[in-house]
């Protein structure tokens, strides 16, 4: 396998187009942060830095832990793991790679921010285990991806503000509303599988 088939193959698995999605995110509350602290562009790059690896990290292992479900579903057959084109071994190996750039990055940052990276990297593994047990897995989805937020802020004042809460907030409901309809598509197959959302709960309409 060549490099560039390599990097295909990885990005493709975590959907690497979505990295760049969510990193408005962050970067809007970096921004609103800026306003009274100094800006830097080294800061910028470490919160970057840090967004990729806790969303590779994520999606590795969400692909790890349902790789069972995923090769049973007509709609994620072609997936890279149940497809056999990444191993196991191999996914589980990127996901350490993406979890110590995010804990590195997060030690460039400041001390806060590497004492909380082992949380972070917590609350985005467990959204991948929710749909076993809570209809309310995409809420967990939406804390996930609200905490990006928060971490760009503390990143830059490397304190504690409630205010940044309200953009946290947005983001959580707002990825946990176009997850819902995301789930929609796999209604037939959660029930047979007996996984938990909001669609199989209350139905379709």
């Amino acid at each position: 396998m060549s490099l560039l088939t390599a990097i295909h193959n990885y990005g493709r698995m975590i959907k690497f187009s979505h990295t760049i999605f969510a990193l408005p995110f962050a970067l809007s509350a970096a921004t609103i942060a800026f306003r009274n602290y100094p800006f830097s562009w080294t800061q910028l790059l470490w919160i970057v830095m840090a967004m990729v690896g806790a969303r590779s990290a994520a999606m590795g292992f969400n692909r790890i832990v349902d790789a069972r479900w995923d090769a049973q579903n007509p709609r994620t057959a072609k997936r890279e793991i149940p497809s056999g084109v990444i191993s196991v071994g191999q996914a589980w190996a990127f996901v350490a790679l993406s979890s110590a750039l995010l804990i590195f990055s997060a030690f460039e940052l400041n001390g806060l921010c590497f004492a909380l990276s082992p949380l972070a990297l917590a609350i985005v593994f467990f959204y991948s285990l929710t749909k076993r047990f809570t209809s309310l897995a995409h809420i967990f989805l939406g804390i996930a991806l609200g905490v990006a937020p928060l971490g760009a802020w503390l990143a830059i004042t490397g304190t504690w503000d409630s205010t940044i809460l309200f953009m946290s907030l947005g983001v959580l409901t707002w990825v946990a509303g176009f997850d819902i309809i995301y789930a929609c598509q796999d209604f037939d197959f959660d029930s047979r599988a007996n996984l938990f959302s909001i669609p199989r709960k209350f139905g379709l309409s």
